[in-house]
């Protein structure tokens, strides 16, 4: 799970300035680090269905904001991409 200061370290690494918790490259990055985390979980738990709905929905929610970081500003994207190491 996320402690608090694995969630400030992830916020620290991903801002976009010192006072940024929101945009998408912060949500994104806490996402991607929850789906890791769940991912490794179902290694040993394999018959968790109701985390895995949850996985599911988290999924989805991250394909969404990089849907709209790209959009955005497909800059970002690429180096978010590129720093997360999302697409092969």
């Amino acid at each position: 799970m996320q402690t608090k200061e694995l969630k400030e370290k992830i916020i620290k690494d991903n801002r976009t300035h010192t006072k940024d918790t929101g945009s998408p490259e912060v949500q994104i990055a806490l996402i991607s680090d929850r789906i890791n985390y769940l991912t490794e979980h179902f290694s040993t738990h394999k018959k968790d269905y109701h985390s895995r709905v949850g996985l599911m929905k988290l999924v989805g929610q991250r394909k969404r904001l990089l849907e709209y970081l790209k959009g955005q500003d497909v800059k970002r994207y690429k180096s978010l991409i590129e720093k997360l190491k999302l697409r092969k």
